[in-house]
């Protein structure tokens, strides 16, 4: 019987630096991110694939503040430049695993669904916005936009100033039966990209895009708990977790159970705040949903790894 996985692929599986950005930069990336995955499916697991979308969208969003100074153009919605970029790396990796698996002789086939995920109006982060996206610009143009848009704004490190958004937690996948039933027919499906496309309930069942961004790795978390996955795979830019990142005291950590996970993610110093701290996060609420003895375990490791992590040779593995 196959099992399942969730894969959460991090923003290394997309750009690997900045001189490696245009979109055949990136289609060669996810080629190389497919063979991992491939592996994956050749083994007898069943994915779920959720992915990264930040730096794709802080490109579009530039592209649509160009187009609109210099030629009078509509600027796009934070939502819809979230369900673009679901679509064009859904496209992207779709066709590079399904090639794949193609030349492997294997005969299953990939699909893409658009996400959105609910979120609640009423979420603290909202009244808190801290998630810079779009391009730079002076103080005079953030005081207009705050003004006449109600943008939120900030300057950032003194290279300008920037919109922020909020950052709140995902309450509910939207599309959670239909990947249920993509996935029951044996498709490998991607989906949550970039953590879903933030909706809220306006009431009387319509659900509305709303400017913020969903974590990835606990959009994927979420998902992996509503479809009973037995491993969560979280694909970042290192081979294991470390404790003590950065510092003197810095180990690596082949193996954790979820008490070890949560009294290291606790504890504050361990893991940076805007890097691994969520991924570790979006682990324990995994395992503390599946429970003591259920089985299910979650690894954390690059994608090149995956592999050698699937063998215990490499990869955190978090275990219940």
């Amino acid at each position: 019987m196959e099992k399942t996985a969730v894969v959460a692929i991090g923003g290394n599986s997309l750009i690997r630096d900045s001189a490696h950005q245009t979109v055949e930069d990136q289609e060669e990336a996810l080629r190389d991110t497919a063979r991992h995955l491939a592996d994956m499916i050749e083994a007898g697991w069943n994915l779920a694939i959720g992915h990264g979308n930040g730096p794709q969208v802080g490109f579009i969003l530039r592209r649509s503040e160009i187009a609109h100074r210099v030629e009078g153009m509509h600027e796009v919605p934070l939502d819809v430049c979230g369900a673009d970029t679901q679509g064009a790396i859904g496209y992207e990796l779709q066709q590079s695993l399904q090639n794949e698996l193609y030349h492997r002789g294997i005969h299953k086939n990939v699909a893409t669904i658009i996400t959105q995920v609910l979120v609640d109006r009423a979420d603290p982060a909202f009244a808190a916005p801290s998630k810079p996206i779009g391009g730079f610009m002076d103080k005079a143009e953030a005081e207009r936009r705050r003004a006449e848009m109600g943008w939120s704004v900030m300057e950032d490190a003194g290279r300008g100033w920037r919109r922020v958004v909020a950052s709140p937690q995902p309450k509910e996948i939207v599309e959670l039966d239909s990947i249920k039933a993509v996935m029951r027919d044996g498709i490998q499906v991607i989906t949550v990209g970039g953590g879903g496309i933030p909706v809220v309930d306006v009431g009387e069942g319509e659900y509305r895009g709303t400017a913020a961004v969903i974590d990835k790795d606990y959009a994927c978390s979420l998902l992996a708990r509503e479809i009973g996955a037995d491993l969560f795979l979280i694909a970042t830019a290192v081979d294991q977790v470390a404790s003590g990142w950065g510092t003197p005291a810095q180990k690596w950590i082949p193996r954790m159970t979820l008490e070890e996970a949560e009294k290291l993610l606790a504890e504050g110093t361990h893991f940076a705040r805007g890097s691994m701290a969520p991924k570790i996060q979006a682990v324990v609420w995994f395992l503390r949903a599946a429970g003591k003895g259920s089985g299910k375990k979650a690894l954390i490791t690059s994608p090149q790894g995956i592999g050698r992590a699937l063998r215990g040779e490499t990869g955190t593995w978090i275990e219940c």
